[in-house]
């Protein structure tokens, strides 16, 4: 029997459908995981098995998180990666993450995930690519599907140790033959590839600087054989692009060409510094970038040519990325970030409010390679988030509530719905006991940090 949710009387309703529009006093009817109805509260139907009254609410799509490294959440603010570019970042932590274990990467990915979801997250991608001890993705996975948000669980990995070259630590890589058949495992044991599926498997080796040619090719056939996107970091900081000039004689762009890595199936972390030359291949072959203002700003990476590749045609999504290089995860946060390091960058007009909450939306769901979420328009997936503007910080701002969203303080959800269930109520997350998460995730931490010492 089916259930239906009615949210109603939005101060605003913000749909990112084709035409854009916004409803004052807007509402949503949902049937199911899927919405039915969207308009002015007056035209849909005025009773469901559950209402939400969403009067004194900005309503959007629910946010979507291109990139992120959920178990960075145990290692936040280490004092020996606190400064840094992102060479000796990594170089710094390889050592703390070789002593994580299986119920680390679950805790963590529940605290990582808690922490989206109350900021406005209704689907992420995790980029797990380390796996000491009795690490696997089936953790990460199985977090997921408790707290009730739609995922994207990327297998990473590392296989070109410091002995052949590459730059983590051999005694946190793994055989190639080894790294493949786990993919496929996880693919045929996971991925479902339906509209409005909640968990999809991706392929994604973690770098160049952390895996061989081979393996970038590999995993390319291997994904395609399957129907499943790719994914990976590339052209970060100017030490990126030395790398890859001085190993394959290519820029990252054309190295990821030559792998077989572009493509609307493939959307690479960063692009910090991808040339114009780069960027015209993006936009030619609908390979997409995942964007992390924060991250970037942490570790000096620079300032992401975000305007110029949106131009183009890029498709750019945000990424919150991992929480030791972030040490936030606030998805409405990093929408703020977003517009003001493209102002930054490039003047004032660089981008809006409304074209940076795009990017993290409908632009999100592009670099997923989906078409069923990013909007509150009939047919699509249910995920649609709720914030009350009546605290201070949105003090004096309400003439455009959507701009004020972005500008000010970043606020966390009043109500969230995620595939049609209602997620967070009254800004409680109603699907974990988080305290008890978040006792559980310090223990854990702190021992982590010890075992390091």
């Amino acid at each position: 029997m089916s259930k239906t949710l009615l949210i109603k009387n939005a101060r605003v309703l913000v749909t990112m459908d084709n035409a854009r529009r916004e409803f004052a006093g807007g509402a949503v009817f949902v049937r199911d995981n899927v919405i039915e109805q969207v308009g002015p509260t007056d035209d849909l139907p005025q009773a469901a098995d559950e209402v939400i009254d969403a009067s004194g609410h900005v309503v959007i799509p629910g946010l979507v998180n291109t990139h992120h490294h959920m178990y960075q959440s145990l290692t936040r603010v280490i004092p020996a990666a606190q400064d840094g570019e992102l060479f000796n970042w990594l170089t710094n932590l390889y050592p703390v993450w070789a002593n994580l274990t299986g119920e680390m990467i679950h805790v963590s990915t529940l605290t990582a995930m808690a922490e989206l979801i109350l900021s406005g997250c209704t689907t992420s991608s995790d980029h797990l690519y380390i796996y000491p001890n009795d690490c696997r993705l089936d953790d990460s996975i199985e977090a997921a599907h408790t707290i009730g948000m739609r995922f994207h669980a990327a297998r990473g990995a590392m296989s070109v140790g410091r002995s052949q070259g590459g730059l983590p630590p051999d005694s946190v890589v793994e055989a190639e033959a080894a790294i493949l058949k786990d993919a496929q495992r996880l693919i045929e044991t996971y991925h479902d590839a339906s509209r409005h599926a909640m968990q999809r498997i991706v392929v994604a080796p973690c770098s160049p600087f952390s895996v061989s040619r081979d393996l970038m090719k590999e995993a390319a056939l291997l994904a395609r054989s399957h129907g499943v996107s790719l994914h990976t970091h590339l052209a970060e900081n100017a030490s990126d692009i030395a790398y890859s000039r001085e190993k394959f004689n290519m820029t990252p762009a054309e190295y990821a060409e030559d792998c077989g890595w572009v493509g609307h199936d493939v959307w690479h972390a960063h692009c910090v510094q991808l040339d114009d030359a780069g960027i015209h291949l993006f936009a030619r072959t609908g390979t997409g970038v995942a964007h992390c203002p924060c991250s970037n700003m942490r570790l000096a990476s620079g300032i992401a040519p975000v305007r110029k590749m949106v131009d183009a045609g890029v498709p750019v999504g945000l990424g919150v990325d991992g929480s030791a290089s972030n040490d936030g995860a606030h998805m409405l946060g990093e929408v703020r970030q977003a517009m003001l390091l493209q102002r930054v960058g490039f003047g004032p007009d660089a981008m809006t409010a409304r074209q940076a909450l795009e990017l993290a939306t409908l632009g999100g769901a592009k670099v997923l390679n989906r078409d069923d979420i990013g909007s509150i328009a009939p047919g699509m997936s249910a995920d649609i988030v709720m914030f009350k503007l009546d605290g201070v910080g949105f003090a004096g701002a309400l003439h455009d509530p959507v701009a004020a969203l972005v500008f000010c303080t970043p606020a966390n959800v009043n109500h969230s719905v995620i595939n049609g269930k209602v997620v967070v109520k009254d800004g409680v997350l109603r699907t974990v006991d988080l305290p008890v998460v978040l006792e559980r995730h310090h223990r854990l931490a702190e021992a982590l940090a010890l075992k390091a010492a």
